[in-house]
């Protein structure tokens, strides 16, 4: 059995690249780099007319009912060519908890606006994604109060998606009278961090979960997915340029890249890379074809990918010379989109890499079970320090964990890797 992508995704990676490599170039990322906002109109109507903004919308719905690996195979592209626009949110994390959280009625009002680019939706977590902020937001009655920090996508987003503690989610208008966004340049100049003030603002409530914690697992971990993808095309936009510079820069009249540092380093970095390709792919596959893997194979996706491509982006820039430290080349686009991506979705390395010692720990472990997940530090492998765990919050995170274990086992009996 061979795994890769099909005849369709191939040609729909390079027909992306194409329309990408025509359409953005470095001056004109500059310039939107520039304003902010980390949203480029005429690059979101491309991606609308290509029908990928309802890639994960069903067909009865408008959208193309496509899986998360299609959805990684567009974001490496986006992260190729670090692309300002709202994909993690609007396109992949939003149409999901729709599909999750929302009725019938709900899906059919608001997923074919999605799957048409009518809306842009941002995502804001109160718990559980790795903020690092003081969030809160409660709701009275179907008017949201509250402060949420670390919020994805908000720079041009036309509504926000805030998935709640108590198991379920509000829709609200970005532009209601009661809803203050604040976007702050962030060091990646492509996606801004931005956060929402909440006063009495008008909700539409989802609730209509059959399981909220796993849904909003789901929600979570294919955001991480698709962070990782995106961390992946930017590393090898990297690679690339680096390989290619090898060939051009001349010293001691040879091309630098036949001297035996740089070819180790260029080789060293291809077998790095190179892996992370299969592990994305199959932790894509995974969410949607794998259910007892998929949680274990989207944090060691992240984790892994996180690690790599902040590798590549130092040994790149450094095999550039000077040169890969000025604005001339544009490299520090694609440095910082890596930096900024391996941080979000309770994405530090330390903190998924907890997580998944955790999760085998407790798969190896059946006799640990129950309250020890009261424990803070048990917890803390969510993203979130102890000071920000409420004792109702420890409660959910173990059952989220538990659920993991039972994931983790099933990994581990087909002989999944303890290393």
């Amino acid at each position: 059995m061979e795994f890769g992508l099909s005849n369709e995704q191939q040609l729909l990676e390079s027909s992306l690249r194409r329309f990408l490599e025509g359409e953005l170039s470095i001056e004109r990322l500059r310039k939107v780099a520039g304003i902010g906002t980390g949203f480029d109109a005429a690059l979101w109507e491309g991606l609308v007319g290509q029908g990928i903004v309802g890639f994960l919308v069903p067909e009865h719905f408008g959208g193309t009912g496509l899986a998360l690996l299609d959805a990684a195979v567009v974001a490496e592209s986006l992260g190729y060519h670090v692309t300002p626009l709202p994909f993690l949110a609007s396109v992949v994390m939003a149409p999901l908890t729709l599909m999750s959280f929302g009725s019938e009625a709900q899906q059919a009002e608001w997923l074919p606006k999605i799957a048409s680019g009518e809306v842009k939706m941002s995502m804001a977590f109160v718990d559980g994604a790795g903020q690092t902020g003081c969030n809160s937001a409660w709701l009275n009655g179907n008017m949201l109060s509250g402060h949420l920090t670390g919020v994805l996508d908000a720079g041009a987003a036309s509504h926000v998606l805030v998935l709640l503690t108590d198991g379920r989610a509000a829709l609200v208008d970005a532009h209601d009278t009661g809803v203050t966004v604040d976007v702050h340049a962030s060091i990646d100049r492509t996606r801004p961090i931005s956060s929402y003030a909440f006063s009495g603002a008008k909700a539409i409530i989802l609730d209509a979960a059959a399981d909220a914690h796993e849904a909003a697992t789901r929600v979570i971990d294919a955001g991480r997915l698709v962070l990782a993808a995106d961390t992946l095309g930017a590393a090898q936009f990297m690679f690339d340029r680096a390989l290619d510079y090898s060939k051009e820069r001349v010293q001691f009249d040879r091309a630098i890249g036949s001297f035996q540092a740089v070819k180790h380093t260029i080789a060293d970095l291809a077998t790095m890379l190179e892996p992370c390709r299969a592990l994305v792919w199959y932790a894509a596959y995974a969410q949607d074809a794998l259910p007892e893997e998929a949680r274990i194979m989207a944090l060691h996706a992240k984790a892994h990918v996180s690690e790599v491509g902040r590798e590549v982006a130092r040994l790149t820039t450094e095999l550039h010379g000077g040169m890969g430290f000025t604005d001339l080349l544009g490299l520090h686009y694609w440095f910082k989109r890596i930096a900024c991506k391996g941080a979000g979705l309770a994405g530090s390395v330390i903190n998924l890499k907890s997580g998944i010692r955790f999760c085998r720990h407790l798969a190896a472990s059946p006799q640990t079970h129950g309250r020890q997940a009261d424990h803070p530090s048990t917890c803390t492998a969510l993203g979130n320090g102890p000071d920000h765990l409420h004792p109702r919050w420890i409660d959910d995170s173990f059952l989220i964990w538990a659920e993991l274990r039972n994931s983790c086992a099933a990994a581990l009996k087909k002989g999944f890797p303890r290393g």
